[in-house]
């Protein structure tokens, strides 16, 4: 049984999303050490944020286990598979958070969760907001379900 491919062949994901107050591009191992302080510093934060109540991330890993799982990212991007962004000041191009653009197992569609830094935290909606709009205008996807922000979906 052939499956439908999470975007079609023509689409070509975007590299870059701007907005005056964060930049997306996608996740690669370049981003290791300080996409690492990112998260490790605010780990109760972001299972405390929607998407994240009930997932089984974070959790503690080594810097090394991290640029495997950031090279993961990298590849799935690559393969179409998945689409993972770094979340960027800015001013400055450190790593405030991440986006995770992801095909649902249950139905057509993208599952979509984010999270910014806890010294961030006044980032969580406008990013969530500013996504879903991107989401909509710049994605091919009939069906987006934002984890655990249903005013979002679509």
């Amino acid at each position: 049984m052939k499956t439908e491919p999470f975007v079609p062949d023509s689409f070509d994901p975007p590299h870059r999303f701007s907005d005056p107050r964060f930049v997306l591009e996608p996740l690669g191992p370049q981003h290791n050490e300080r996409d690492y302080a990112a998260w490790t510093s605010s780990m109760e934060h972001i299972r405390a944020t929607p998407g994240f109540l009930d997932s089984s991330w974070p959790h503690p890993m080594t810097l090394a286990e991290n640029r495997g799982d950031l090279e993961r990212h990298q590849q799935d991007f690559a393969d179409r598979t998945g689409f993972t962004y770094t979340v960027l000041d800015p001013a400055d191009g450190d790593v405030i958070g991440c986006l995770y653009i992801y095909p649902p197992k249950e139905v057509p569609g993208a599952r979509v969760s984010s999270w910014v830094r806890a010294d961030r935290a006044a980032l969580d909606e406008p990013l969530a907001d500013a996504v879903a709009g991107w989401l909509r205008t710049a994605w091919p996807f009939a069906q987006v379900r934002y984890l655990g922000r249903p005013g979002l979906s679509r």
